[in-house]
C-alpha cells in the first residue's frame, strides 16, 4: 500500500471509532510507519486511537505523539485520581492487592508486583479508563513460579498449536530465565497478537521478546 493509502485508511478507522474524537488528530505515513499527532480529550482516547491505527493493513509501526488535554470536569487532582484507580482495582477480582498506583500530574505509575500478565493488563485497562488520567507508566514486575525452559517452550508451542486463528508452524519459541523470545513469520497482525498472547499466558513468563515479522 502507498503512504497515501495507509494514511487515508488510518484516518477512516479513527473516524469510524465512536470512542475517539478524531477532529484534532493528524496522521502521517511513511513506509508503514504511522505517526499520530494532535490532541485528544482523555488518555483512553489516546489508547484507543493507537489501537485503531494498529488494526489498519500495511501499518508496521506506530509513533504516538498525541497529547491529552483535559477540559472542565475531566480535570481532577492527583489524590482523587489515585483514590479512583485503587477503588476500581478493589472492585475487580482480576487485579491482585499487590498492585498499587502512584499519581503525579495526572500521570499514573503502577507499582508492586503481579503473578500473571493478565493481572497487569487488567490493572492498565482500569487505570486507562479513570477520569483525569493523562498517561500511564508500568513498573510492575511479573513474578510467577518458574517452570524449566523446556517445559515453558513446550507449553507455549502447544498453546499456539491449539489456536484456530494461528499457524504455529512458522513461529519459533525460545526460553531462558523466564524470558521468552518469539521469532519467525506470520501472515497478519492477528496471528502476531495471538502468538504474543500465548507466550504471556504461560506460567513462568516474565518477559516476551517479540521478533516476529508480519508479512502481507
Amino acid at each position: 500500500m502507498s503512504n497515501e493509502q495507509v494514511q487515508s485508511s488510518v484516518l477512516d478507522e479513527l473516524r469510524w471509532d465512536p470512542k475517539v474524537d478524531s477532529s484534532a488528530i493528524a496522521v502521517d505515513a511513511d513506509n508503514g510507519v504511522v505517526t499520530l499527532r494532535g490532541t485528544v480529550g482523555s488518555f483512553r482516547q489516546k489508547h484507543e486511537a493507537k489501537n485503531d491505527a494498529k488494526r489498519v493493513r500495511g501499518v508496521t509501526k506506530i509513533d504516538d505523539e498525541l497529547e491529552v488535554r483535559l477540559m472542565g470536569d475531566d480535570q481532577r487532582d492527583d489524590s482523587h485520581i489515585r483514590a479512583a484507580v485503587l477503588q476500581a482495582f478493589t472492585l475487580n477480582d482480576a487485579v491482585p492487592p499487590t498492585i498499587d498506583a502512584k499519581v503525579f500530574g495526572g500521570m499514573v505509575t503502577l507499582t508492586g508486583k503481579a503473578q500473571w500478565q493478565f493481572q497487569l493488563d487488567e490493572a492498565k485497562h482500569i487505570a486507562t479508563n479513570v477520569k483525569g488520567v493523562r498517561g500511564l507508566y508500568d513498573e510492575v514486575p511479573i513474578i510467577p513460579p518458574g517452570p524449566t525452559p523446556a517445559e515453558l517452550e513446550n507449553t507455549i508451542q502447544k498453546a499456539m498449536e491449539r489456536s484456530a486463528r494461528l499457524d504455529a508452524e512458522n513461529v519459533t519459541v525460545e526460553s531462558s530465565d523466564g524470558t521468552v523470545t518469539l521469532g519467525g513469520k506470520v501472515r497478519s497482525w492477528a496471528d502476531h497478537d495471538e502468538a504474543v498472547a500465548a507466550a504471556w499466558a504461560a506460567p513462568g513468563v516474565t518477559r516476551v521478546k517479540d521478533h516476529i515479522l508480519v508479512l502481507y
